[in-house]
């Protein structure tokens, strides 16, 4: 998927949770194959280029897609599936890959862990007894920085920006890149909704907060393009 998966797995090692981190692997690299849009032969891309049909492809292609166009009706518009007019769900995949990952590691028994995917966490549990997972989110202002720090047990951390990959996020409404906030960072309970809210509110700008605030259980932190101007979302 064009990215950096790892694991940090706080629990006492046990045969259940080796064979569990085996399969989280496994499945990471199943979602690839199917959804790379870097693999000409992965099902998207087929399934993109016109050289397969919805019905040939695996159920696990329709289930993300049904998830698409969820997501494109939740955050109004702001997601799409064809980013530049092509068959592209990375916005929603990566997160929904994270998350799965997370479940298969805590139905083995590893509960104190999280899954990092380029960036974005599904945290489960906590960091040590009575310790909960402390995450820093990078300053897009000042590079090696830290803006700020997110703590909490249970989480999904998702940030989306230009920073890295410059103006990447095209706005689906008017088809030009959307240029409004350096970035955005959600926190939730489901790392597929928080990855989705974030590039969506790359798009909606300075109006993120107000759409945020009536999801419940999801806040956001957005960073504009003038330093030192920050806005977090009300805290439920």
């Amino acid at each position: 998927m064009g990215t950096v998966f790892s694991f940090d797995v706080r629990d006492r090692p046990t045969p259940a949770i080796a064979t569990a981190l085996r399969d989280a692997v496994a499945w990471l690299h199943h979602v690839d194959r199917l959804f790379s849009t870097y693999r000409p032969d992965s099902a998207i891309s087929r399934l993109a280029r016109g050289a397969t049909t919805l019905d040939q492809v695996p159920d696990l292609v329709e289930h993300v897609l049904d998830l698409c166009a969820e997501a494109e009706t939740r955050t109004r518009g702001c997601f799409t599936t064809h980013p530049g007019g092509r068959l592209d769900p990375s916005g929603l995949v990566k997160g929904w890959a994270v998350e799965e990952a997370s479940r298969i590691l805590r139905a083995g028994g590893a509960v104190n862990t999280y899954v990092n995917g380029g960036g974005d966490l599904q945290l489960s549990g906590e960091a040590s007894p009575g310790t909960p997972w402390r995450v820093g989110i990078a300053d897009p202002h000042r590079p090696g920085r830290l803006l700020t720090t997110v703590t909490g047990r249970d989480l999904a951390i998702a940030t989306s920006g230009t920073t890295e990959r410059g103006c990447h996020i095209t706005d689906p409404r008017t088809g030009t890149p959307a240029t409004g906030i350096l970035s955005a960072t959600v926190t939730g309970p489901q790392l597929t909704w928080a990855d989705v809210y974030a590039t969506a509110a790359i798009v909606l700008g300075p109006e993120t907060h107000e759409w945020i605030a009536g999801i419940p259980g999801y806040n956001a932190l957005t960073v504009p393009t003038s330093p030192g101007l920050h806005f977090t979302a009300r805290c439920e």
